[in-house]
Order: structure tokens, then C-alpha cells, then sequence
């Protein structure tokens, strides 16, 4: 079975791109997979962050692909396509995240289902920040796409409010396994800077305001002289609103900022050094972070929304704040670190869901779909 991928690879850097490197490497064990890369996934003026780009220094697992499609050059949607339709794949699968792809990627789309199966991977159906556009832009994609994979329940019942029709399955969001092996504790701290006496909140990933950094900064001010935290990931946006409420936190020394994009080989001294992974969002489908905080079996608390109640309270692998305010986050962290019962618990959960949410498991999920459409 021949099996195409349209979407980001090496050099391109994120979450999207670690996604479908991993995807492709399990389905290469059982399928003949090639990757279709894009030449630009954004003009340079839009996009929020430094770089697009892995660094030369970064170990990001490099997928061989043919990069073609240009999102703002309408030229290379035919040419993409053309070039795909000369492999003759049996599957085209393409990750959607955000709107501003579905012009590119639901003109191909609509022309190479009638030579081929096309399924999507939906990691949001509608965006965290959603604008006007945002819902027809996405029917128009979702249209061109013979069935859909939907990463946890809240994706779903988005795509069933946007387009009633459209087949799906939902699987979920498989863990990551390329961060390498965890770290003694007192390495990691040693080579983060960190105090070994204090217990270790890490919040982790790109700075977007969905994802509620104030909020938990607002909560680190509650919380006693035992604690510190840990930011680690590139602001999208400005910083500052975030280091004012730093600069007046009686905690600000226990507060340790690594505001830069962290490499791919850096990011198991972060989740090696942490007790708790903290995701206090605002909004929110699924996660990449609760994946990578699997990986390193690290707890979790989160926040009631999208998928994570399903993703961490459902599995014992976390506590969930009921809202994303700040007294309801203090009370879950001093429930974590004051009861050994509930920590031992919440290690057992995340072994067991580790073996659960692998990428055979997922791949196996993506073909059977793929066999009943």
C-alpha cells in the first residue's frame, strides 16, 4: 500500500512537523510512504514566532520529502497535486490545524480523492483563536476529504457542529517518543540552574494567550516558598504583559525563564527536572505537551477544557482544575504534592496509558478507517 503525506517536515520545526515525522516512521514499517513537504507554510510577516526552522544544532528527526506547495502561490497547488497523482498513492493523509491552510491544501484535496482516498488528521477543527473566516475556510477543506481522524472527543464534536456529514474516527494524540530517554532528577536540575530542595512546576511550549501563562502566574503567587517554576518556550507575541506580573511577584527569584524555542534535544532536561507539568489553558482540543509529559512520565494538572479533562482526569494521569482561574489551580498542585497516594497513582495511570496511546495503535486505527471508507 502506497501512502502520501502532504504537510510540514525537516527543516520546518513545531509540534505539526514532530507530529508527522513520528506518523510516518510507524507507517513506513507496514506501508511504502512518501512525504510531501511545503516550500513556505507561512509568509514571514505572519508568522508570530522567530523562525519557522529547526537550527543546525537541533537533532529534529529529518523525514527525506519533496517539498512543493507554497500556501501563498496558487501555482504550486497544481503542481503539488500533479506530482502527488504521478505517485499514485492509495492513501493521501493531511494534518490540518488552522484555517490559513485550506485553501492550498482543499484545492488538492478535491482533485486527488477522485484518484485516491484522502483523509485528514484534524488536530483543530476550528482554531484556539478563532477568526470570522475560520469556519467556511475549514468546510471548504474538509469537503475535499473522503474521511477524518480526530485526535480527542472535543475535535469531534467541532467537525460534527461544522460539517454533520463528514465520516470520522476518533483515535488520539499518540506519545512522543523521539525526546530520548529521561534524565536523572538532579542532573537535569543542575544543568537547568534549578534548587534540588524545591518542588518543580513546568509550564512548557509555545507563549500563546489560550494557553494561560498569567493565570498561572497569578496562581505561583499563592503558593508558598517550597515551589518553583519553570517557563520554558518561544513567545507568540510580545512578553511583557507576562514579565510585569513577574517583576511584581513576591516569588519572581523562584522563577526561572527560558524563553526561546527549545530544541528537540533540549527537552528532556525540562521534563526530567519537573514534578508536575502544569497546562492551565483557556481553551484547548488536545495536546502535544501531555504527549511529551507521558513520554517522561511526569503528572499533570490541567484545566477543564477541550480534550484534557478526557486526556488526563478520565486516566488518573492528573488532576483537573474545574476552571482556568488561579485559586482553582493552586488548590489542585498542594492536592498533588500533599497526598504520596495520589502522586504513586498518577505514575501507575500514566505507564498504563503509555502503552495505550502508542503509534502502532494509531496507525492500526488510521488503516482500518482508511479500509472502511
Amino acid at each position: 500500500m502506497k501512502v502520501a503525506i502532504l504537510s510540514c517536515f525537516y527543516p520546518f520545526r513545531g509540534g505539526i512537523a514532530q507530529f508527522n515525522a513520528s506518523l510516518h516512521q510507524e507507517l513506513s514499517k507496514t506501508c511504502t510512504v512518501k512525504a510531501f513537504n511545503f516550500t513556505r507554510q507561512y509568509p514571514e510577516i505572519l508568522f508570530p514566532g522567530k523562525t519557522q526552522y529547526v537550527t543546525s544544532d537541533d537533532d529534529a528527526v529529518s523525514i527525506e520529502s519533496t517539498a512543493l506547495l507554497d500556501t501563498v502561490n496558487p501555482f504550486t497547488y497544481w503542481k503539488t497535486y500533479r506530482k502527488i497523482l504521478q505517485w499514485k498513492p492509495d492513501l493521501v493523509v493531511m494534518s490540518y490545524w488552522m484555517s490559513w491552510f485550506a485553501p492550498s491544501l482543499g484545492f488538492i484535496a478535491r482533485r486527488l480523492r477522485k484518484h485516491c482516498k484522502v483523509v485528514s488528521v484534524l488536530h483543530n477543527v476550528i482554531p484556539h483563536e478563532p477568526r470570522f473566516f475560520d469556519a467556511p475556510l475549514t468546510r471548504y477543506f474538509l469537503s475535499g476529504c473522503n474521511g477524518n481522524i480526530c485526535l480527542c472527543d472535543e475535535v469531534a464534536a467541532d467537525l460534527a457542529r461544522l460539517s454533520p456529514k463528514a465520516k470520522e474516527r476518533t483515535l488520539f494524540h499518540p506519545i512522543y517518543e523521539h525526546f530520548g530517554s529521561k534524565l536523572p532528577k538532579d542532573k537535569a536540575m543542575e544543568a537547568l540552574g534549578l534548587d534540588k530542595g524545591k518542588k518543580t512546576l513546568l509550564f512548557f511550549g509555545l507563549i500563546r494567550t489560550y494557553k494561560g501563562l498569567d493565570i498561572l502566574l497569578k496562581a505561583f503567587e499563592e503558593l508558598d516558598d517550597s515551589y518553583q517554576l519553570v517557563i520554558a518556550g518561544e513567545p507568540y507575541g510580545s512578553f511583557d504583559k507576562y514579565q510585569a506580573l513577574i517583576d511584581s511577584s513576591k516569588g519572581k527569584d523562584r522563577i526561572h525563564l527560558f524563553t526561546q524555542y527549545i530544541k528537540d534535544s533540549e527537552v528532556k532536561l525540562y521534563f526530567s527536572a519537573a514534578d508536575l507539568v502544569v497546562l492551565p489553558y483557556r481553551s484547548a482540543t488536545q495536546s502535544g505537551i501531555n504527549a511529551i509529559a507521558y513520554h517522561f512520565e511526569v503528572p499533570m494538572v490541567v484545566t477543564d477544557t477541550g480534550g484534557l479533562r478526557q486526556a488526563v482526569g478520565e486516566t488518573g494521569t492528573g488532576l483537573v482544575a474545574d476552571k482556568a482561574e488561579p485559586d482553582l489551580i493552586v488548590k489542585e498542585i498542594v492536592k498533588f504534592f500533599s497526598d504520596t497516594n495520589l502522586q504513586n497513582f498518577c505514575g501507575i495511570s500514566i505507564k498504563s496509558e503509555k502503552e495505550r496511546l502508542s503509534w502502532k495503535s494509531f496507525t492500526r486505527g488510521l488503516l482500518d478507517f482508511y479500509d472502511n471508507l
